[in-house]
């Protein structure tokens, strides 16, 4: 099996799982689905919805992406080389494809989903640029100071978890209120009101990347290593590596997921009644949820050809896709489309994102039998390659 193509696979998969969290966004804002309504109570199947987002896939498919967009920056730029022409004419095509993520991520971000993760991508990829031909030993000092980096940012929320109290029934009531709100305007408002609310959430977006992006980098870093390593690319050579890292998602990370799932679900159902260590699971899963992810990868890299026959042509269309989901669930869930929002349960609402993936499966399949990249792709290197 080719390379590409188990690589290809797991971002299929990193496409669908990141759809299951953001739909939640285009309905709900920023709060995602932790607004709760205040007039009923929550369903039994909507309760089993947020237990099992929250437990398998939130904080769980962002880390793959970013671990693949590390990965694609190994392998876009090559193994080790000296500085010459050679390495700045690799470099500037590299740098001219980052700069067209960056332009698509502006736009998605202002027009259709405030949650765009392609802005931070693309930020990411101009740093990651000064590796580019750098030595093994380069990569692994960085790596180093990543982790020193983010265990520091870790403590530092830690700590403000830990040192903060419980808020007060006020400030809950003006949660709630705020996130029924944004609801309304989301689900029934105009193209100028869901605007404004988009620009004020994406705004929070960018702000709060000055915590994301050394996690970012960590994991692309990360990425890269496994990449130039073989990891990756000769997963079949690191079987026994890859079933460790399966065997600690299993034994660790699947359990606290699981906590954090129970305590979202008594978030959303039961805003007023303080769930036991509830700031303890959530600072948890900023560690626990990038491990569970870590075990996907483990087992797509020790599956069988079949995983990639069927989920690598999704991959291959990673950007299409993902912008494709992000028009859909505007169009479908929004004021400024149908409306949809206003009323789908949260069952509703991952039944719809379920829709979409399979849409999109028979879709990539359909459109890779006929060309050789997708169509966002196909601009994507046309503008690369231009220079």
């Amino acid at each position: 099996m080719a390379r590409e193509s188990r690589i290809d696979a797991l971002r299929g998969l990193a496409v669908f799982g990141i759809l299951l969290v953001n739909a939640w966004g285009f309905v709900y804002g920023y709060s995602l689905h932790h607004t709760p309504a205040l007039d009923a109570p929550m369903a039994a199947s909507d309760q089993w919805v947020v237990l099992l987002v929250a437990a398998f896939a939130e904080q769980k498919f962002y880390p793959i992406f970013a671990f693949l967009f590390g990965a694609g920056f190994a392998l876009q730029t090559g193994r080790r080389r000296a500085e010459g022409p050679a390495l700045a004419a690799i470099r500037a095509t590299y740098l001219r494809r980052i700069r067209w993520l960056l332009a698509v991520g502006v736009l998605h971000g202002t027009l259709l989903w405030f949650g765009d993760i392609l802005t931070a991508y693309a930020l990411l990829g101009l740093w990651l640029a000064q590796y580019a031909g750098r030595r093994l030993a380069a990569l692994r000092r960085a790596l180093w100071v990543l982790v020193a980096i983010n265990a520091v940012v870790y403590l530092y929320y830690g700590l403000l978890v830990a040192a903060a109290a419980y808020p007060a029934i006020e400030q809950e009531v003006a949660a709630i209120a705020d996130g029924q709100r944004m609801h309304a305007i989301y689900g029934q408002g105009g193209w100028l009101a869901i605007a404004r609310a988009r620009w004020a959430e994406y705004g929070m977006n960018l702000a709060g990347l000055t915590i994301f992006l050394p996690r970012l980098a960590l994991l692309a870093m990360l990425g890269a290593l496994a990449a130039r390593t073989g990891m990756l690319t000769r997963p079949w050579r690191h079987r026994h590596l890859w079933r460790r890292v399966a065997l600690a998602a299993l034994a660790v990370a699947l359990p606290l997921n699981l906590w954090a799932g129970l305590v979202a679900v008594q978030t959303a159902g039961h805003p007023f009644v303080p769930a036991p260590f509830a700031g303890l699971a959530n600072a948890l899963l900023e560690l626990a949820g990038p491990m569970l992810g870590a075990g996907y990868v483990a087992a797509f890299m020790l599956a069988g050809p079949h995983v990639a026959r069927w989920l690598a042509p999704v991959g291959r269309m990673a950007l299409t896709n993902y912008l494709m989901q992000s028009v859909l669930l505007m169009l479908v869930l929004q004021g400024v489309g149908l409306g949809l929002g206003r009323t789908v349960s949260h069952a509703g609402l991952m039944l719809l994102a379920g829709a979409i993936m399979l849409v999109q499966l028979a879709w990539s399949h359909w459109w890779l039998a006929r060309h050789r990249l997708g169509p966002v792709e196909w601009l994507w290197r046309r503008y690369a390659l231009a220079g």
